[in-house]
């Protein structure tokens, strides 16, 4: 097989052609094993961290608002967050 537009499996032992890929990822077969998941990355969702101060009486409500709904205090600032900047102009 060319090895111009051919995929390997992880293993090595597999090889096929982009085309067949394709089909098999449109047929929605499991083409995992082809996929190295340890360099996988989402463009566009890099994580970078940052420290934000807030009173104690603020993360106080947060803590019961996260609790309320069953998320940890990170994903609910997220979550809220995402829902003001989804908010229109």
């Amino acid at each position: 097989m060319s090895k111009t537009n051919t995929i390997s499996s992880a293993d090595g032992k597999i090889t096929i052609s982009a085309e067949e890929f394709d089909r098999r990822f449109e047929a929605g077969e499991d083409i995992s094993m082809f996929m190295d998941m340890s360099t996988v990355r989402r463009p566009g969702r890099q994580m970078q961290r940052v420290n934000v101060d807030f009173p104690k009486e603020f993360l106080d409500e947060i803590d019961r608002e996260a609790r309320r709904i069953g998320v940890s205090r990170q994903a609910w600032i997220k979550s809220s967050l995402a829902a003001v900047l989804k908010r229109p102009a």
